[in-house]
């Protein structure tokens, strides 16, 4: 967490070493006190008498009580008396400052490199949003660099057990980002080759096309006949919940609605409901024994796949507030035992405290936390895990994980920026495409 100290003052101090140098040169300037500027310019009658005998004998006209004044005493400048008081510095109090002033960069090294170390262990969080923030019909945040001829999107696919994945593919920047988006999902020769290469499968039917209109943070999606053509209704789930997942990680869409060939269905061909809104909220559903919704809720939670290689977010119904804590307390839990998914952290670790500051979330674990250092990857995917869980809840901006009450940093260094990228997925998929 970014340092905080008591004193803005001082924090100013240590980010500016200029200004330390003009406190130290007022230090000096203070030191030492040149009275003699200070005492009273009017003389004695007796004294101003001999005065003017003196400037007649010399011819120097005086005719004004306020012009003798002034001749009287010649005022020193502001530089003359900065120069004045340098050389009237004793050598000890010099040797003093000295040894005050190296204290001081002593002092504010130590905070600098403070302040570093714990900024490297806050991981900031974009949820499952691309990095590049953009909007749905292709125009670009103001911060994104109009020279890359490329950006990031969120494509979902179906693993191995039949969750829904997201992976972050690059695509060319254009108009009608969305449908571009979405066209990498549809059942392809090219895309089922980019799919194989990940071990996953694309979850739109063959030949599907589509019409998007995105108003007031709703879209409402026209997927053509084609995606009628679905063989059970665990596809037809699939492709309705990742279409909706896949357009709601852009910034201008929080629901999605559905047309078929310009018509507006309740179910499809083997029953899915189709007639409300979609949104992010109902990824991966856990299977959950609710006998009373009055006290249940819902969140999602990150876990490894079963090889290890991506993240798999799950829905899970929670009977306490769906706050932080709560969230970070079922990660630790883990997934349910005939889920197919890896545990995130170690089993036996625990929570000394979760809090929200100025966007920060900051969890501190016990000590078995740092287990995931063991792990094949380092513990890269653990970290993403807590960071993507703690993303959904309002306000977190960046993620600051403890051990103990130190800073957890693993190695090699993780970046958060992505939940999975398809050019890590590929390079860690052992699986062997062939072609002719």
């Amino acid at each position: 967490m970014p340092l905080q100290p008591a004193f803005p003052s001082v924090h100013l101090l240590v980010r500016h070493p200029f200004r330390l140098f003009i406190v130290f040169l007022g230090l000096i300037g203070g030191f030492q006190t040149h009275t003699s500027y200070h005492q009273p310019i009017f003389l004695s009658r007796k004294g101003r008498r001999a005065g003017r005998s003196i400037r007649r004998k010399k011819g120097i006209p005086c005719t004004k009580p306020c012009a003798r004044r002034q001749s009287a005493v010649k005022m020193p400048s502001v530089t003359e008396k900065v120069i004045d008081r340098l050389k009237r510095i004793k050598r000890v109090n010099v040797e003093r400052l000295l040894i005050v002033s190296a204290a001081g960069l002593v002092v504010m090294l130590a905070l600098r490199a403070e302040d570093n170390q714990t900024v490297d262990s806050v991981y900031r969080v974009e949820g499952s949003k691309p990095a590049v923030q953009t909007s749905a019909d292709g125009t670009q945040a103001a911060s994104a660099s109009a020279q890359t001829p490329m950006q990031s999107v969120i494509c979902w696919y179906e693993d191995g057990d039949g969750y829904l994945v997201p992976v972050t593919q690059q695509v060319a920047q254009q108009d009608g980002i969305a449908k571009a988006t979405l066209s990498l999902m549809v059942k392809s020769s090219q895309n089922d080759l980019t799919a194989a290469r990940m071990g996953l499968k694309n979850i739109l039917p063959e030949g599907t096309s589509f019409d998007i209109d995105i108003s007031g943070g709703k879209a409402r999606v026209d997927l053509s006949k084609e995606a009628l053509n679905c063989m059970s209704a665990e596809e037809e789930l699939l492709m309705v919940h990742g279409t909706a997942a896949a357009l709601c990680c852009f910034d201008t869409v929080e629901q999605v609605s559905f047309l078929f060939d310009g018509q507006k269905r309740s179910q499809l061909t083997h029953g899915t409901d189709v007639s409300g809104v979609f949104s992010m909220d109902n990824i991966n559903v856990e299977s959950a024994d609710v006998t009373s919704s009055v006290y249940a809720d819902q969140m999602q939670l990150y876990f490894p796949s079963a090889s290890g290689r991506m993240l798999v977010p799950v829905t899970r119904t929670v009977f306490s507030p769906a706050d932080l804590s709560t969230a970070i307390l079922e990660l630790v839990k883990g997934p349910k035992k005939d889920s197919g998914l890896e545990q995130a952290v170690q089993e036996k670790c625990g929570i000394r405290s979760v809090t929200v500051k100025n966007g920060v979330a900051t969890i501190d674990f016990t000590r078995e936390f740092a287990g995931i250092a063991e792990n094949d990857d380092g513990g890269q995917l653990a970290v993403r895990a807590v960071v993507f869980t703690a993303s959904q809840f309002p306000g977190v901006e960046k993620v600051n994980i403890l051990v103990e009450g130190e800073p957890f940093r693993p190695a090699p260094e993780t970046a958060t920026t992505f939940v999975n990228q398809a050019s890590e997925v590929m390079s860690s998929y052992p699986g062997v495409v062939e072609m002719d």
